[in-house]
């Protein structure tokens, strides 16, 4: 895909109107600040209460850390097994791509350690399907477009197929759409490569979170432009530099090495690196009164 039309999807793929997840979900943040992480009570700090900007990029930061580790192997993994399919416009979507993709769900489910995450995570990644589907995909516009004409491209016709099975499967129960998993297959149906489908993944959970904590009157939203501005990018930098070759472990080697030593730079194996925000996210639905589902 050559780099301007990425640009375009790029733009497309930040709009603030698509179902990023900010009103539903504040990450924990609402349960972060309900158990008191924003009031610092030491002696030091008794005669100047800490800056709320302050606290919003330290939680900012540990929540990155934990989800580009946690999450960033599942869209890369994803992104690889859909892209693979694509590339072969006879296949079918019950191939191995789809077993792969079936695989990676049933792993981040069990990976993830509580029921208001996943809830979460499931309710995000169907919507993104639902995008696909109803927004992506190529409209039959009489007078400009002709089906039965080779103006439809293949690519595009085997990633609405893909789509379909996938939420079909959901529905039925059969897996669970998870928010990476469904990222991994809408941005490879969409031609974004893997680098810039994981960096746009973290861009928007830095600004859900921000739009979070707009809602629940931590910040403003004008201090939230600024923090988007001046910390997020190097946080985001930080952790795709940090987590970008991290995979889940379950596919073979895009070089088609098994060796332990194919690539150093592939480190297998997600991990969770905030037990405290974990924690805090699982007491969500213990509050007494919540803005957020979780």
């Amino acid at each position: 895909m050559d780099s301007d039309h990425e640009a375009y999807i790029l733009l497309l793929l930040s709009d603030s109107n698509l179902p990023t997840g900010s009103f539903v979900a504040s990450a924990g943040l609402e349960s972060y600040v309900t158990h008191g992480f924003f009031s610092d009570l030491s002696p030091a700090t008794l005669q100047s209460p800490p800056e709320k900007m302050d606290c919003t990029v330290n939680f900012l930061r540990d929540n990155l850390s934990t989800y580009a580790h946690s999450a960033l192997p599942f869209v890369l993994d994803t992104h690889r097994a859909v892209d693979q399919y694509l590339q072969h416009a006879d296949s079918d979507p019950a191939s191995p791509a789809m077993r792969r993709i079936l695989q990676l769900d049933e792993l981040y489910e069990s990976m993830t350690l509580n029921h208001i995450t996943r809830r979460a995570s499931k309710s995000q990644g169907v919507a993104l399907l639902t995008l696909f589907s109803k927004g992506f995909s190529q409209p039959r516009l009489s007078g400009h477009f002709d089906p039965s004409a080779d103006l439809i491209d293949s690519r595009a016709a085997n990633a609405s197929v893909l789509v379909d099975r996938l939420k079909l499967l959901i529905r039925k129960e059969e897996t669970h759409g998870h928010l990476p998993i469904c990222w991994g297959v809408l941005t490879a149906a969409l031609g974004l490569s893997s680098d810039r489908s994981q960096y746009l993944h973290l861009f928007l959970q830095a600004r859900s979170v921000l739009s979070s904590s707009v809602r629940l009157n931590t910040i403003g939203p004008y201090a939230a432009q600024q923090l988007l501005l001046h910390a997020v990018r190097p946080l985001v930098d930080y952790e795709m530099a940090q987590c970008k070759h991290l995979t889940a472990g379950l596919l073979p080697s895009p070089t088609g090495d098994e060796s332990e030593n194919a690539n150093d730079d592939e480190i297998r194996g997600p991990a969770m690196t905030w037990p405290l925000g974990e924690i805090l996210a699982a007491r969500h639905d213990l509050q007494h009164s919540r803005i957020f589902n979780s």
